[in-house]
C-alpha cells in the first residue's frame, strides 16, 4: 500500500516508516524538521531515506501537501506541536499548525477528492480528556472537573467527586470519557481528531484517532524541553543537577513505549482493519513522576539531589491510565514492553548521547512570567 506519513521524520513518525516499509509498503514522509524538535541541523533521521520518499515540507503548505497526499492510500497525519505548557502562551502557533494543518490536508481531500484514499489516522492524544476517569464511592465512575488554583496552592492536588466533593481513585479511562482538555494543546488535539473522524466519514473511509498515552523510547529528542519528562530527567541527572518535582510527587503516568506505539499504530493502516472511531494506545499501567525520578537517579548511580517542591503548572492533570480494552479488541494490539525494561533500553541509548541543555529552565521561566507556573505547597 501507499501510505503518507505527515510528521513522518519524528519519534514516533520515522520508526512507523520502517515497520511499514517492513511490510511492504511504499511510504513517504512529510516533516518541516522543525529546530526545536529535529535540532540545529534539521537532517532527516539516519536510514530514514532508505526506506520512505523524504519530502521537506509543511503541513500547512498547501502546494507542498497536495504534491504529497497523491496516490495515497493511507496517510496517518502525525504533524503537531506537542507541549501542554507551551501551548499555553504560543496559542496562535499551536492552533495554526495543530488546527489550520490539519484544516489544510482536509479541504485538499474533501475537494480533490483522491481515489485511492480508503484511510485517515491522526495522532490524538490523552490530552483530551483533561482529568479522565475515577471512581467515587457514592457516585460511581465520575469525571472531575480541573483542579483550581485555591486547591493546588494549597497542596490538594488529588481531584475530588464535582457532584458530592468527596476523594476519589482513579480508573483506566475510557474512550467514552467526555473531552475535557486542561491545556490548549488537549483542546488541539480534541479538535484535530473530531475534524479527522468527521472528515473520514464523509468521504467515506476508515478514520482512526489514536490517543497516545505518555510515549517514550530510544530516539526520543534530547533537545525538546517538551517532549517528556523521561528525556528532561535523564538530561539533568547527566549533568550532575538535581531534580525538581512538581506537586507532591505522586502524580502519575500512562507511558507506553515506542514499539508498542508503532505496532499499534501500524495495525490500524492494515486493510482488513476498519471503522470510525478514537482508540486508546497505551500500557495500561501508571508510573509515578517520583518513581520515575528515582529510577533515573539509581540507574546513573549519580547523587543528585531530589526536591518536592509542590509547585504546578496549569494544563498538568494529576493522574493518567488508559483502558486499551478497545484497540485490543479491534487489532488485537497487547503491549509487549513493561516500563522497567522499556526505561532501561531509553536509558542505555541516552547514555550514549552527550546530556543536552534542552533548555528546560529556559521554558520554566517562560511559564513563571506568565503566570502558568505556581508556587504551590506539599500538604
Amino acid at each position: 500500500m501507499n501510505v503518507l506519513i505527515t510528521g513522518g521524520a519524528g519519534f514516533i513518525g520515522s520508526r512507523l516508516a520502517h515497520k511499514l516499509h517492513q511490510g511492504n509498503a511504499t511510504v513517504t514522509v512529510i516533516d518541516n524538521l522543525s529546530e526545536q524538535i529535529h535540532g540545529a541541523g534539521r537532517a532527516f533521521p539516519d536510514g530514514l531515506e532508505d526506506v520512505a520518499r523524504c519530502i521537506i515540507g509543511d503541513v500547512r503548505d498547501r502546494d507542498a501537501m497536495r504534491a504529497a497526499i497523491a496516490g495515497q492510500e493511507v496517510i496517518v497525519h502525525l504533524a503537531a506541536e506537542t507541549g501542554t505548557g507551551q501551548s499555553m502562551y504560543q496559542v496562535e502557533h499551536y492552533a495554526d499548525v495543530n488546527l489550520q494543518g490539519t484544516a489544510v490536508l482536509l479541504d485538499l481531500l474533501v475537494n480533490e477528492r483522491p481515489p485511492a484514499l480508503r484511510k485517515l489516522v491522526v495522532a490524538s492524544s490523552r490530552a483530551i480528556y483533561g482529568e479522565g476517569q475515577y471512581h467515587c464511592a457514592e457516585h460511581g465512575s465520575i469525571y472531575p472537573d480541573a483542579r483550581t488554583v485555591e486547591a493546588m496552592d494549597a497542596g490538594r492536588f488529588d481531584p475530588v467527586c464535582p457532584t458530592c466533593g468527596n476523594a476519589v481513585t482513579v480508573e483506566p479511562t475510557a474512550e467514552a470519557t467526555p473531552y475535557g482538555p486542561s491545556s490548549f494543546y488537549g483542546l488541539t488535539k480534541q479538535v484535530q481528531e473530531q475534524m479527522v473522524l468527521m472528515f473520514a466519514a464523509t468521504l467515506g473511509v476508515d478514520g482512526f484517532a489514536m490517543r497516545y498515552q505518555n510515549v517514550y523510547g530510544p530516539g526520543q529528542s534530547l533537545n525538546n524541553p517538551y517532549t517528556g519528562i523521561l528525556a528532561v530527567f535523564s538530561n539533568l541527572v547527566r549533568q550532575g543537577k538535581g531534580l525538581n518535582i512538581f506537586e507532591d510527587g505522586e502524580e502519575s503516568r500512562d507511558f507506553v513505549f515506542v514499539d508498542d506505539v508503532i505496532d499499534a499504530t501500524a495495525a490500524v493502516c492494515a486493510p482488513d482493519v476498519h471503522g470510525v472511531m478514537s482508540l486508546n494506545v497505551g500500557a495500561g499501567v501508571r508510573t509515578s513522576v517520583l518513581d520515575v525520578a528515582r529510577t533515573v537517579i539509581d540507574y546513573y548511580g549519580a547523587d543528585v539531589p531530589v526536591a518536592v517542591t509542590g509547585a504546578y503548572r496549569l494544563g498538568d492533570i494529576r493522574h493518567n491510565v488508559a483502558d486499551i480494552s478497545r484497540i485490543q479488541a479491534l487489532t488485537g494490539f497487547t503491549p509487549k514492553w513493561a516500563f522497567a525494561d522499556g526505561l532501561k533500553a531509553f536509558l542505555d541509548w541516552a547514555g550514549g548521547h552527550e546530556a543536552a541543555d534542552s533548555g528546560f529552565d529556559k521554558s520554566l521561566k517562560e511559564l513563571s512570567d506568565r503566570q502558568l507556573l505556581r508556587t504551590g505547597k506539599v500538604a
